[in-house]
């Protein structure tokens, strides 16, 4: 993936975030460049957790597993950004927000992106 491609990716993932902390009142975020920072961070965590537990476990995997991941990154997460305040309930939700974004949205986790341009 090119440098654009993830530049583009990380404003996606902030716009997303900031939709959810429309949607989810538990969960607040300062601004664009808060979630824009969260985003960055949250991605971070997620190739950290990825890299230590393997794909089945990250916050972009599917079912219960990576929804638990997925809502204690965002939980985790609020500690390294300021302007941003989350709840547990708060992350459960968002986690489920993001997932069902996710959905119609899909973008690449940074495990993806960088199998695809190893290929390449």
């Amino acid at each position: 993936m090119s440098f654009l491609g993830h530049v583009v990716r990380f404003i996606v993932a902030a716009i997303v975030l900031m939709v959810t902390a429309w949607l989810v009142p538990a969960f607040t975020v300062g601004g664009f460049w808060s979630a824009l920072v969260l985003a960055l961070v949250i991605a971070l965590f997620g190739w950290i957790v990825e890299g230590i537990f393997g794909k089945r476990v990250t916050p972009f995997g599917r079912g219960i597993v990576g929804f638990l991941a997925s809502a204690v990154v965002i939980y985790v997460a609020q500690f390294f950004v300021s302007g941003v305040s989350v709840s547990i309930i708060g992350a459960l939700l968002a986690a489920l927000v993001v997932g069902l974004i996710d959905l119609f949205i899909p973008i690449a986790t940074p495990f993806e992106a960088g199998r695809s341009s190893d290929r390449a």
